[in-house]
């Protein structure tokens, strides 16, 4: 059985790093009694894939993780006990089943919507003219991590509404928009914006 779970990452939750997550599943899972599938070899570990990492500091709406099971269970009454079991931050919103032998989760994501809360401190001056000419360039040369890319390709959709950037950005392997990038290309730094990640767009939603 492979139950997928869509939840929240909020409050101090949003310091919590991607393979501290997965800890934090492993454990409600253990403690929900939930009968964890393992991988095969020297060091087994669990198979609890989530679908993409969230960088640090940003808050999200729509996580997703896959659970596999060695057994069917049901769903009656799962999501309160996994509530339960979780850190505070950390908020249930469904629990469904998927086919076990569908792609990795991590493989199907090909986009991601993010929504900037500019604040107070933002440089907020003729932003509406500076997305218009960042949406209108051919390329935006970058470096990650020592590695140049052109993070124009990656933005798929930028908008401004009432003092919030919502910003739609490519997410495959080896092509993935960040927003802080994003920010910096309009010349707003990280710490005048509030980001949560509002939507993850799987191949199937496209």
């Amino acid at each position: 059985m492979r139950l997928r779970i869509t939840f929240t990452k909020q409050g101090p939750l949003r310091y919590t790093g991607h393979l501290d997550l997965h800890k934090i599943w492993e454990r409600a899972a253990r403690r929900v009694g939930l009968p964890l599938a393992y991988s095969q070899g020297f060091h087994p570990h669990p198979q609890i894939q989530l679908a993409a990492a969230l960088p640090l500091g940003f808050a999200s709406r729509c996580e997703v993780v896959d659970l596999k099971l060695t057994e069917n269970i049901p769903l009656e009454g799962l999501a309160a006990r996994i509530q339960s079991a979780v850190p505070g931050g950390l908020g249930i919103l469904s629990i469904e089943t998927v086919e076990e032998r569908a792609p990795a989760l991590q493989t199907q994501v090909i986009a991601a919507e993010y929504e900037a809360e500019l604040l107070e401190t933002a440089d907020k001056h003729d932003l509406p003219r500076r997305i218009e000419t960042l949406l209108a360039t051919d390329s935006l040369p970058r470096e990650r991590r020592g590695k140049a890319y052109d993070l124009r390709p990656l933005i798929e959709a930028l908008t401004l509404n009432a003092g919030r950037l919502w910003m739609r950005l490519t997410a495959r392997e080896g092509a993935t928009g960040r927003p802080e990038e994003v920010l910096d290309a309009l010349g707003i730094s990280l710490e005048d914006a509030r980001i949560e990640r509002t939507r993850l767009i799987f191949k199937t939603d496209s």
